[in-house]
């Protein structure tokens, strides 16, 4: 049944059984591996949907491959009559016919996604017609207050753990886009006198208002992090790669929530992904304008922007 998903735009490349061969009732499907190699398989082939079909006696099989998933984007779905944990986005669909539960899937699927991307576009058109002369003027501050380009350039990891490139005015002496980079911190001195403002009432960001016309970030999601920061936190936080599964945003429900600036402890971290993920659950367009709001409110008083 699942080979009618071919007329559904799917290509089914294989399944993983722990079985031998001789035990399986001729499928029609290739045995790629046993289920161990799953995770190790979806990274290397960009696998972008599974679904799990194993009994619910095998519980403590189905958490493990769950756990070695969470380093990945993959979209993950059940067979009904599993276990489940951590729901992110639940939802049944159907493939071929056959129902299956998503366990972790993006929000902006459907109608949610047109109004998403509609909110984010003419927002992000209406905000940079509106910001451009302040936008000139910052750029000709940054540049005529120290040495080097108005514009930071960094790469970061946007949807789908997709390598992006973010704006930003720079507001520090150097532009760090390597394998190691130091988070900015208080009293900084990297930072300049200029960038300390900039940075401050957050006018360092208004480039990225660009970011979503191109359609590589939000107005409202999870802050993108460095690829050498999401490097490192992917192997130390589980979960860290599901924030992944939308674009990443100009603000976040994180950072609203006092989650901004330096995270000098894992702990700092785990906190702000956990309010990624709890917006990856929670959303709403209401709660995208709550966060704007929100935003507005904290620019002139956040004691974390430094």
């Amino acid at each position: 049944r699942m080979g009618a998903s071919r007329r559904e735009g799917k290509q089914l490349l294989g399944f993983f059984d722990d079985r031998h061969a001789e035990r399986l009732a001729s499928p029609r499907l290739r045995l790629l591996g046993r289920i161990a190699d799953l995770a190790d398989y979806v990274r290397q082939q960009g696998v972008d949907v599974i679904y799990i079909a194993l009994p619910m006696t095998t519980q403590p099989r189905i958490v493990r491959l769950l756990d070695d998933l969470r380093d990945t984007t993959v979209s993950v779905y059940f067979v009904p009559d599993l276990f489940v944990t951590d729901l992110i986005q639940a939802r049944v669909d159907h493939v071929g016919g056959m129902p299956v539960v998503a366990v972790c899937e993006t929000p902006f699927t459907g109608l949610n996604g047109v109004l998403k991307q509609s909110f984010d576009f003419l927002m992000a058109a209406c905000i940079l017609i509106l910001i451009a002369p302040l936008m000139l003027v910052i750029a000709a501050a940054v540049k005529c207050s120290s040495p080097g380009p108005a514009l930071f350039r960094q790469y970061r990891y946007g949807l789908d753990g997709e390598r992006i490139l973010v704006y930003k005015f720079r507001s520090m002496t150097v532009c760090e886009n390597g394998e190691t980079i130091a988070q900015a911190r208080q009293n900084d001195a990297r930072v300049t006198p200029l960038g300390a403002f900039l940075r401050k009432t957050s006018l360092d960001e208004l480039p990225q208002f660009i970011n979503v016309l191109q359609g590589r970030m939000s107005i409202v999601g999870p802050r993108p992090h460095a690829v050498a920061h999401n490097e490192m936190y992917r192997k130390l936080i589980k979960g860290y790669m599901i924030r992944h599964k939308v674009k990443p945003g100009i603000t976040g429900w994180a950072q609203v929530n006092g989650c901004r600036g330096e995270t000098e402890t894992l702990e700092k971290m785990k906190q702000r992904v956990d309010f990624d993920l709890e917006y990856l659950r929670r959303w709403s367009l209401a709660l995208d304008l709550r966060i704007i709001l929100r935003t507005v409110r904290l620019i002139r008083k956040d004691p974390n922007a430094y």
